[in-house]
């Protein structure tokens, strides 16, 4: 009891830290009169912050920085060289990455008209594949650190999750390799990293189907925290972070009638809370089992 008390403190100190230094960093941006508003999100926003965490930030713009502007906050920070730069200052946003103090620190630098547009590019577009899809969770968790107002804006637009978003993520995601009906043929090939794929595969799918349900912003780009994700779920398979966990320790022959059924009462729960949605190709892929051809009289 006490190990779990001091765990749990050291890792509240830790996140208690990493929020303070985005605070002491965002000050070297704010000053800017371009910067309109500015958060924390991740772990640091979740309060789930430890010593291999990043701090990641992002800062909205009127007009974005230049290169010398991005060059004086990062010496105000006392930082590092860049780390990495993605994306295209064209583009209205990109993200740079440097260490102050050893800590990580990730910056997502976009216009307030372009992260707009993003928004309405999944919310009205639907556009569920865009590693945005992240950022919009990120926005709701995030803790704002300048332009409050302008931030709670987006987060009630975000939280309004509209019924066309919940309907794609079901029909995109509600699409199951039926794996659990070839075992004697995998025993018989040298499969492991297909057979893993497909495992890893089904259970994104699995996710992404009931985060539409759930109205959930779910994307597969370093997923993280499945446990934690799924106990947000009110419509979900019991047990069912364990389950999918077990999928990867358990012998193949088990683990593919374990995944057929989470699938199977997935489409259930498809089928009770959005009828209008066809679940006859997934359904017809439950209970299938391949048989072997044999050779007839004729044939030897």
């Amino acid at each position: 009891m006490y190990s779990s008390i001091q765990t749990q403190k050291s890792m509240t100190d830790r996140n208690q830290y990493l929020l303070e230094l985005a605070k002491r960093n965002v000050k070297a941006y704010i000053v800017n009169p371009k910067t309109k508003a500015a958060m924390v999100a991740g772990s640091v926003a979740e309060g789930l912050g430890d010593e291999y965490s990043d701090c990641d930030m992002s800062i909205y713009y009127d007009e974005l920085p230049s290169e010398e502007e991005l060059k004086l906050a990062r010496q105000q920070n006392q930082g590092s060289e860049r780390l990495w730069v993605l994306g295209d200052q064209k583009e209205g946003g990109f993200a740079e990455s440097y260490l102050v103090n050893g800590v990580e620190c990730q910056f997502g630098h976009v216009t307030v008209a372009q992260w707009k547009k993003d928004i309405s590019n999944i919310l009205e577009g639907h556009d569920i594949q865009s590693p945005l899809v992240k950022a919009m969770s990120g926005t709701l968790v995030g803790i704002p650190l300048y332009g409050e107002p302008l931030i709670q804006q987006w987060k009630a637009r975000i939280a309004n999750y509209p019924d066309g978003l919940v309907q794609k993520m079901v029909e995109h995601y509600l699409k199951f390799f039926a794996i659990w009906g070839m075992q004697e043929r995998l025993a018989k090939r040298d499969t492991t990293l297909w057979y893993y794929q497909i495992l890893v595969e089904s259970a994104q799918n699995l996710l992404g189907v009931l985060s539409g349900l759930n109205r959930l912003y779910y994307s597969t780009f370093q997923f993280k925290r499945m446990s934690r994700f799924i106990e947000q779920m009110e419509i979900a398979p019991e047990n069912l972070a364990a389950r999918l966990e077990n999928l990867f320790h358990q012998e193949p022959s088990v683990a593919v009638n374990q995944l057929e059924a989470s699938v199977q009462e997935t489409v259930e729960l498809v089928e009770i809370h959005m009828p209008q949605v066809d679940t006859s190709s997934a359904k017809r892929r439950l209970g299938w089992r391949q048989q072997p051809w044999k050779l007839g009289e004729s044939d030897r």
